[in-house]
This record gives structure tokens, C-alpha cells and sequence, in this order.
């Protein structure tokens, strides 16, 4: 997945630390069951979550509420326009340099070069990503559902908070951003 048309190569390159993730250089990639996480402007701020078998009801009730939908991704208001109008390129990478980093976030590093196999132009992600089964959240602010699913037993993806609306006044966090 790329903002960016044409790519003939991905090359590996160092990545913004985070905790628990992989050192040195690498490609990234994920896979097809957790693409919707990324339907997005790169640096949109998200929080996606789904119910896991050892989910507690009370969660998934409190989290999924009504919804029919798999997964829940949440955006703040003010990403909205741009993720509307947005054109992101699905690129294929052959599996065979690849090994699974994050199960649960469906990540694949490759340290090696990779040349896609072919790419897909998504010109309305949002579309794309309500026919996978997902369910948009646009909210105001990110903070308050950061804290409430970090403390769940839901399966969740955090991705750019660093790029969020700052908290709203008094709000405090238990949980550092990287």
C-alpha cells in the first residue's frame, strides 16, 4: 500500500522505531486480511478493533455495539475529506522473502528488495473499505477510545496518534505515544 504510483521496487529501509517492532532495515507489508487498516492518507490517525474468540462479551457489546461489522476503524472529524479524496496503489508483493512480524496487525517484513507483481489504483478507499466488512467511526477526537481499547480484551491496531488532534484540556494518558 503507497500514496505514491510507479514504485518498480521497494528497497529496505530503516523505519521509525517502535516498541516490540523489528531493528535494522526492511520492507513492510501487510496482508489482505488487515489491508483495511491501511484504506487511509498514511499519516491518518486510526484506531481499528475487532472481537477475538477470548474477547469478554462485555467488551465486544461495549466496543462493537450493534454493529454486523467484523472490524471498527475510527478516524478523527477533521481526516475525513482527505480519506475521501484520496488515491492510494494496492501494490502485490511475492511472498517468498517475506516472514510474519505481527500476526495479530497482519505485518510481513522482507530485508530484501521487492519487486511488486502488480497494483491496484483505489480512488475512493473509503468504499473500499466499508465493502470489507468494516465499520467507519469518525469521531473528534481519538484519545478517550485509545485508553478505553488499550485497556480491553479486544484486538486492536493504533497507528499515527502521534499526528492526532491534541487531547482535549485535562485529559491524561496512561499510555505514552511512540
Amino acid at each position: 500500500m503507497s500514496e505514491i504510483e510507479g514504485i518498480e521496487r521497494f528497497d529496505p529501509r530503516h523505519t521509525r522505531p517502535r516498541v516490540g517492532a523489528p531493528d535494522g532495515i526492511m520492507v513492510w507489508a501487510i496482508d489482505d486480511a488487515h489491508l483495511h487498516m491501511y484504506l487511509l492518507p498514511r499519516d491518518c490517525p486510526r484506531i481499528a478493533f475487532w472481537a477475538k474468540a477470548d474477547s469478554a462479551v462485555e467488551d465486544v457489546t461495549r466496543f462493537m455495539g450493534n454493529t454486523t461489522a467484523r472490524h471498527v476503524m475510527a478516524i478523527e472529524s477533521v481526516w475525513l475529506a482527505r480519506a475521501m479524496n484520496h488515491r492510494l496503489y494496492i501494490y502485490e508483493l511475492p511472498s517468498t522473502s517475506f516472514e510474519l512480524e505481527d500476526a495479530n496487525a497482519g505485518h510481513y517484513i522482507s530485508r530484501q528488495p521487492v519487486v511488486p507483481t502488480s497494483v491496484q489504483v483505489i480512488d475512493h478507499p473509503l468504499a473500499h473499505l466499508v465493502q470489507r466488512d468494516v465499520e467507519l467511526r469518525v469521531m473528534p477526537s481519538l484519545w478517550a477510545l485509545r485508553e478505553e481499547v488499550v485497556d480491553s480484551s479486544m484486538s486492536f491496531s493504533i497507528t499515527r496518534m502521534r499526528n492526532a488532534a491534541p487531547p482535549p484540556v485535562g485529559f491524561v494518558t496512561k499510555y505514552p505515544v511512540s
